[in-house]
């Protein structure tokens, strides 16, 4: 009978020969240091040759004759020449803080607001259990698929192209906007400690940081993200601990707050629809956890990593987000006026700083306004990257321009970033008196981006394993399952469908209002009407009005991950087996962590 160590040899022997590492994508390359006649090149001539095409290696031999339009997009995307240089550690730090941005740290003050102590902690629950079922999907799907392009490659792929070129232009969109908001926002929290500066200026520091880090390609990215996460969690742990002790009186003033808060004004400060607007709020802050299926496609190892990964999200969400908002939910007042007193952009809006100044604590504020800064750059890290791979993936399958395919010897889709950076000058009309005007139909056209997308991932998490039932395949060939199951996936899908609905009735009627408001309307439903114009201009435009793919067409083997299926059981039951000699406490933290 083979040992634990003959197990884990074993191991590691199968999979320096398998496909699970994803040997059979191409890996971009830099360019040789060394030219055609042997001398040295440059810095300079080795940073310029850097940004040449990068051709992948696709053999379309490979391809059945009569392969579907939907198995020659998956196969392309297979092809696509990303890095795969992302890191275990890199991916759970983007997991656990990657989205944590101002929808925490300031826009939670305007839901506090509005809605009340109590709908903090019941909304960020609520729709906490959402992105639990969504990550989980998500993470089944891209263990099986590690494609460029993820969610919307995967509408593509399970339910139709139309739909898929609506989600990724959706998506797109939404970092096109995202990105001058959060260099705009992080100027204004400047301002917190000197409103001298003219802020044009710190725009463009903020502008040139964020753009530069996303062209050291997908490391900058990832060695970033690591960074200012970890500050984040840092600052969240501490203000946990710190809250605690608020709450029970140890600040240098306010003495004991327990549920004041409760009490006075009590726990819902606008009823029912005061409520409903939070659920909004607490979508947004979470909205770009679905960032790490996009990270997966330049992971060095997808199923090694990203399980591992995707099960700290529940953490993150129970512990920062339900954490310390229910701890703001008793140390501020949902009447306290400095929480709508100052535009959301505005750090000193913010219920931290808030909380904090409350407790008469000299230097905090400014510590975690530094923190508000630090996240407001992530966001729009994100944004160029999130933005950028989606669009390459859209212009791999034809849904849009070809020049957006094109990737660099380090891996970066250069025009892609190129389009995100050229919006992101937009956040120059911080000098403007009309900026407030036009972000606010910008965000409108994208203002629902979230929730589409993630209804969207767990449609396709259904159709894929309907499809793998129609086809006859296993559960046991997954290299990963989803906790949430298809059960989860429905919940959430039946939530966000609540949500679409009670978003149409307070953006049709807003608080306040007995009639109906067509401009507060359209300004919070118009991302609606723009997926559905998408969708249909897309089907027009190919003339094909019925593109849905049946379950039996689905194509469940052309980009697998693990092409081998035996081998792949082979090594999983080998896991399983090693697993199973380790200490109890052990196995407990490999099933929770």
């Amino acid at each position: 009978m083979s040992t634990a160590k003959d197990l884990e040899a074993n191991l590691k022997t199968s999979q320096s020969s398998s496909l699970v590492s994803g040997e059979n994508y191409i890996t971009a390359s830099s360019s040789s240091p060394l030219t055609q006649d042997g001398h040295k090149q440059s810095h300079f001539q080795a940073f310029k040759d850097s940004f040449k095409k990068l051709e992948p290696v696709i053999d379309e031999s490979e391809l059945p004759p009569d392969a579907t339009e939907a198995e020659r997009n998956a196969f392309i995307l297979q092809n696509t020449p990303l890095q795969k240089s992302l890191k275990t550690r890199h991916l759970r730090m983007i997991a656990i803080g990657g989205s944590i941005g101002t929808g925490l740290f300031v826009g939670s003050g305007s839901a506090l607001a509005t809605g009340g102590a109590a709908s903090l902690p019941i909304a960020w629950t609520i729709v906490g259990t959402i992105v639990f079922c969504v990550i989980h999907a998500l993470g089944e799907l891209q263990c099986m698929y590690p494609q460029a392009g993820a969610f919307s490659a995967h509408a593509t792929r399970f339910i139709e192209p139309s739909w898929g070129f609506a989600m990724g232009w959706n998506y797109v969109g939404l970092w096109i906007v995202v990105l001058p908001l959060e260099i705009i926002a992080a100027s204004m929290t400047v301002t917190y400690w000197n409103d001298n500066i003219n802020p044009v200026a710190w725009v463009t520091i903020f502008y040139i940081a964020i753009v530069s880090i996303n062209l050291f390609g997908v490391k900058g990215y990832g060695e970033a993200e690591y960074l200012f996460s970890l500050i984040k969690l840092l600052a969240i742990v501490g203000f946990l601990i710190l809250g605690i002790v608020l709450v029970c009186g140890g600040g240098p003033e306010g003495g004991f707050v327990g549920g004041r808060n409760y009490r006075d004004p009590g726990p819902f400060t606008n009823g029912f629809k005061g409520m409903c607007t939070v659920f909004v709020t607490a979508t947004y802050s979470l909205g770009g956890t679905e960032l790490i299926g996009l990270a997966a496609a330049e992971a060095e190892n997808p199923r090694k990593t990203l399980p591992s990964a995707l099960k700290q999200v529940l953490y993150r969400i129970v512990l920062f987000y339900i954490g310390s908002l229910t701890l703001i939910s008793l140390l501020v007042n949902a009447q306290d006026d400095r929480l709508l007193g100052s535009s959301s952009a505005d750090a000193t809006a913010s219920p931290f700083v808030i909380a904090i100044n409350n407790a008469g604590i000299k230097g905090l504020p400014s510590v975690m306004n530094c923190v508000i800064l630090v996240s407001v750059m992530s966001v729009g890290n994100s944004a160029v990257y999130g933005g950028s791979r989606t669009i390459a993936a859209l212009a791999a399958q034809g849904l849009a321009p070809k020049c957006f395919n094109y990737i660099d010897r380090m891996g970066r889709p250069i025009f892609g970033i190129l389009l995100n950076s050229a919006f992101g000058a937009l956040a120059y009309l911080v000098a403007s008196e009309d900026q407030n005007t036009v972000f606010a139909w910008l965000m409108a056209i994208t203002g629902l981006s979230v929730i589409f997308t993630w209804m969207s991932i767990l449609i396709c998490h259904l159709r894929f394993r309907m499809a793998m039932k129609a086809q006859g395949h296993s559960l046991d060939e997954l290299p990963f399952t989803s906790q949430a199951g298809v059960l989860g996936s429905l919940y959430g899908i039946v939530w966000l469908v609540i949500f679409l609905g009670v978003q149409f009735w307070v953006a049709l009627f807003p608080l306040g209002s007995s009639s109906a408001n067509a401009k507060n309307f359209f300004q919070n439903y118009l991302g609606a009407i723009i997926i559905l114009a998408m969708y249909i201009a897309r089907k027009l435009w190919s003339r094909k009005l019925n593109e849905f793919i049946p379950l039996a067409e689905i194509p469940l083997d052309v980009g697998r991950a693990n092409v081998d299926i035996d081998l792949l059981a082979q090594e999983m039951a080998e896991e399983k087996a090693i697993l199973r000699t380790k200490p109890f406490w052990f196995r407990v933290y490999k099933f929770l962590c």
